[in-house]
């Protein structure tokens, strides 16, 4: 049995899984760019390798998961439906795919997801039902659909088949600009991490992977450092593709054998970073894709001499919102 056999019978997820979701989603998910800057080089004495997800359809990189996760239903499924939650950026991965793949979607978005996201799930035909995040969890609202309706769910990011497509983000990384010493990845659910974590061990087996959240949603972080699942109730963070309750069935232990480090940062460390990559890399990013950024530009992560990678995750930010982010502890 080889390596990669014995993790994927450990761990549920193999590289093998990401290499055949390359192929699957090849066509459909764009080649996303990987930016670079004089200034961040020099302010980290490395060399730092953006890899740009906020220009891969839909948004963010949540698209290469739905696509990959629906092109592989039954035919009984896809004539059924499926149904999701997801605060805006896997909602309108979902709406994509399925409209692509002809399969009627059915997404639980929370009231206060940003307009902007709403506004995109609905453009692409996917039937969209809100609910109060303080009175009840997007879980409780799907799963009850789910049985009514006989969908397939198909989670956020606790699915092999998700996994399996976010994880070609870091793929493609690695074939375009070689080994790295480290790379950051936002963290959520830990979909994006666990799968950029596989592909790193694979393709770079010396790179470190760091997983990075807000501080104030750092169930992720607890639940490494402790070896404990740990969870955190609707955290009041403007990272909110990371306001996940927890990690997964499958994602907290592929984190725990394959990620080694994490680490979190502040809102207003998030704003700033945010505010960098607009200004310096003149591209428009959302508070959660500036995630480890913000790891890095604060020094909570640091490598000097080195060759980093930073995902950026998405750019589905709501414009209208920028004043309000400016005044937050005036950082502007």
């Amino acid at each position: 049995m080889t390596k990669i056999e014995r993790d994927k019978n450990r761990e549920g997820v193999s590289y093998e899984d990401i290499a055949a979701a390359a192929t699957r989603i090849k066509g459909q998910a764009l080649l996303t760019p990987v930016f670079t800057s004089k200034t961040v080089n020099d302010r980290t004495k490395s060399q730092v390798f953006f890899k740009c997800e906020n220009f891969q359809r839909t948004g963010s990189f949540k698209f290469r998961g739905a696509y990959n996760a629906l092109i592989q239903l039954s035919e009984e499924q896809k004539h059924r439906g499926v149904i999701t939650y997801s605060s805006g950026n896997h909602a309108q991965a979902v709406a994509l795919a399925g409209k692509l793949l002809g399969i009627h979607t059915t997404i639980v978005m929370p009231e206060d997801s940003p307009a902007v996201k709403q506004t995109a799930t609905k453009s692409y035909g996917a039937e969209v039902i809100f609910y109060n995040r303080y009175k009840t969890t997007r879980e409780e609202v799907a799963g009850r659909l789910q049985q009514e309706r006989s969908l397939t769910m198909i989670p956020p990011y606790d699915h092999p088949h998700i996994i399996a497509g976010q994880g070609t983000v870091a793929l493609e990384l690695f074939e375009e600009v070689g080994s790295l010493d480290l790379l950051l990845v936002c963290c959520g659910g830990g979909g994006l991490l666990s799968g950029s974590a596989i592909s790193a061990a694979n393709l770079s087996p010396k790179c470190k992977v760091i997983g990075v959240e807000p501080e104030k949603g750092d169930d992720a972080t607890r639940s490494f450092h402790s070896k404990t699942l740990q969870t955190v109730h609707n955290p009041d963070t403007i990272a909110d593709g990371a306001r996940t309750a927890s990690l997964g069935a499958l994602t907290f232990p592929l984190i725990l054998h394959y990620v080694h480090d994490m680490v979190t940062v502040s809102d207003e460390a998030l704003l700033r970073a945010m505010f960098f990559l607009w200004e310096r890399l003149k591209i428009v990013v959302e508070p959660t894709g500036a995630l480890s950024t913000a790891a890095l530009l604060e020094g909570i992560v640091s490598a000097a001499n080195a060759r980093i990678g930073v995902i950026i995750s998405g750019g589905n930010v709501d414009l209208k919102q920028v004043s309000n982010f400016a005044q937050i502890n005036e950082i502007r």
